[in-house]
C-alpha cells in the first residue's frame, strides 16, 4: 500500500507554500534499511512525513478505505478482531499486479492528502525542508520532478534477500516475489541525487546521514520563516481569543 503516484495538486500546493522552503524525497527497497536512516534524521530534527505510517492510518477499522477492501477483497484479509490481515493481503497483492492496482486506487488518495496536511503544517511551523518517505518514489517521475532533493537508501541485492527473510520469515519465493514488485535498488542508483549505502554497520550509515544531514543544512535563511511563523500563529490566536469574547460574553 505503497504510495506511487502522485500526479495531484499536494506537491505543488506544498511547493508553492514558500518557495524558500523545498521537499527531499526519501526512498528505498524492502529491507534496504530505510526506517534506521529515518531514525537518524528524525534525532536531528528533520520533518519526516512517512507515507507508509499514513498507509497504516488510512486502512483502520471503519474508515472508507478499510470498507472499500473489504468489499472488494472480502472478509478473508480481516483477523479475528476485524483488523485488516496486513500479510494476508500483502500475499495477495504481490502475486497479483491487478489487484496491487486495486488497492492503490483505494489507499493512495487518503494517503495523499494526508501528506497534503502534514507538509503544510510543517512549512507553516518554519521548516526550510519537508522529508518525504515515499518507498516507491522512483518507480513515478511524477513525484520526483517536485523533489529538490531525491534520496535513496542502498543496500547490496544479497544482504537485501537475507534481511528480508530474516525480518518477515517469509519463504524465498516469497521474498523474491515482493521484491519484484520494485524497481531493483540497481537501477535506482542513476536516478538519485544522494545514496546511502546501508549495506554495511549502523555506525557508517550514520555518518553519512550526518553528511546528508549537513548538505541539506546549508543556511540558516529559514529562521526568519520560523520567525516569521511563529509570530502569524499567535496574531491568530490573540485574533480568535478576541472574537470569542466579544460574541460569546
Amino acid at each position: 500500500m505503497s504510495l506511487s503516484n502522485t500526479d495531484n495538486p499536494v506537491f505543488q500546493l506544498a511547493r508553492s507554500a514558500n518557495p524558500a522552503m523545498f521537499l527531499v524525497g526519501l526512498s528505498g527497497g524492502i529491507a534496504s534499511g530505510k526506517s534506521t536512516v529515518v531514525s537518524i534524521l528524525r534525532e536531528m530534527g528533520c520533518a519526516v512525513i512517512d507515507a507508509d505510517v499514513l498507509a497504516r492510518q488510512v486502512v483502520q477499522r471503519g474508515t472508507p478505505a478499510y470498507n472499500q477492501i473489504v468489499y472488494h477483497f472480502g472478509e478473508e484479509v480481516l483477523l479475528q478482531n476485524g483488523e485488516l490481515d496486513r500479510e494476508k493481503l500483502g500475499s495477495i497483492i504481490f502475486s497479483d499486479p491487478e489487484k496491487r492496482g486495486l488497492l492503490n486506487s483505494i489507499t493512495h488518495p487518503p494517503i495523499r492528502r494526508g501528506m497534503l496536511r502534514e507538509t503544510l503544517w510543517y512549512f507553516f511551523l518554519g521548516y526550510r525542508y519537508v522529508i518525504l518517505d515515499i518507498p516507491l518514489l522512483f518507480e513515478s517521475r511524477n513525484t520526483t520532478r517536485y523533489m529538490k532533493h531525491t534520496v535513496l537508501v542502498y543496500c547490496d541485492p544479497q544482504t537485501q534477500v537475507e534481511r528480508l527473510i530474516r525480518r518477515s520469515g517469509l519463504s524465498r519465493d516469497d521474498t523474491m516475489k515482493r521484491l519484484a514488485s520494485q524497481l531493483p535498488l540497481d537501477s535506482k542508483l542513476p536516478l538519485a541525487d544522494h545514496v546511502i549505502n546501508n549495506s554495511g554497520d549502523r555506525d557508517s550509515t550514520r555518518r553519512q546521514v550526518l553528511q546528508l544531514y549537513a548538505r541539506l543544512e546549508t543556511s540558516l535563511s529559514y529562521l526568519p520563516v520560523r520567525v516569521a511563523a511563529v509570530t502569524l500563529t499567535t496574531g491568530l490566536l490573540a485574533l480568535m481569543w478576541t472574537l470569542f469574547r466579544r460574541f460569546w460574553h
